[in-house]
């Protein structure tokens, strides 16, 4: 059985621009070196918005070395950025965004959002790039919820959507940079549920919304488990309905350098990255007045 080995606290919230209300459930200055590659996870809401007439959201940022993916609860976010893609996720959609060797990019409730008002609930993971592709092409998957597998899990314990890797013979759509999976969880109160995953990965279980309990301890609400590496099996009991995402992945074994938007592996390539943005290298968006419909 993989160990649990901590629990982090239970995260406080800030806003990430005038859109977002976040509480940061994994981070890199606190957890990186030992979630890759995994790096940090941010979860907004559920929050209200009231109607707008001006998207809210956080406008133009860069990003290098690594890759952020969005899933949304509840509400719509629109994004758009320097390689030319765009678009709007809604509940149930995945956005994965290889930032790789540079992008900008901006992210705003959807125009439809901002008009009629609603409940914003999503999560940002960030995933480390492989040195070898910190400086690769930048790519964009648009991975819609028809997409992604959802399993029933056995004795009513809840279902799973599979976004990345694999689970009970069901492939993830995304497209990975190093082996992992992405398991995005519905649990129901008093259920049980037990998974294999393999040998000697990071194991993380994010806990959204809920309680459930490991080992004899309760993970709760914006509170994030980590397991040894040594092992394959994990079981949990649910105390509570939870929205849960269990994280597995191979580990880099690299160095990790971080400042702001960017994550290389030596301070040598943040200064590079920092000059490269600053030179205008990563491009510019369109109109910096407004996102994309």
């Amino acid at each position: 059985m993989k160990q649990l080995n901590r629990i982090t606290p239970q995260a406080s919230a800030h806003w990430v621009g005038d859109g977002f209300p976040v509480r940061n459930l994994i981070s890199i200055p606190r957890d990186a070196e030992h979630a890759s590659p995994f790096l940090m996870l941010d979860f907004a809401g559920p929050q209200h918005f009231a109607p707008a007439s001006v998207p809210r959201g956080v406008g133009e940022h860069p990003h290098r070395g690594f890759e952020t993916v969005t899933i949304v609860y509840q509400g719509e976010v629109a994004h758009r950025d320097t390689t030319g893609n765009s678009g709007v996720i809604g509940p149930g959609d995945v956005q994965w965004m290889t930032a790789a060797a540079g992008v900008l990019h901006d992210e705003f409730h959807s125009p439809a959002f901002s008009r009629e008002g609603g409940t914003l609930e999503m999560a940002q993971l960030w995933v480390n790039l492989p040195a070898r592709d910190k400086l690769g092409e930048p790519a964009y998957q648009a991975i819609g919820a028809a997409q992604i597998p959802e399993v029933v899990l056995p004795e009513n314990a809840g279902s799973l959507r599979v976004i990345a890797g694999e689970y009970a013979g069901a492939q993830g759509p995304a497209r990975t940079h190093s082996p992992m999976n992405v398991w995005d969880l519905r649990l129901n109160a008093g259920g049980h549920a037990a998974f294999t995953l393999p040998e000697g990965w990071t194991t993380l279980l994010v806990v959204l919304r809920g309680e459930v309990t490991v080992g004899g301890k309760a993970i709760q609400t914006a509170q994030t488990g980590h397991f040894s590496r040594g092992g394959t099996g994990l079981a949990v009991t649910v105390g509570q309905d939870s929205q849960v995402l269990l994280l597995s992945g191979a580990p880099l074994n690299e160095p990790i350098a971080h400042y702001g938007p960017f994550v290389m592996n030596t301070k040598q390539e943040l200064i590079a990255a920092i000059e490269d943005f600053n030179s205008g290298r990563f491009g510019r968006l369109m109109d910096e007045s407004a996102p994309m419909s």
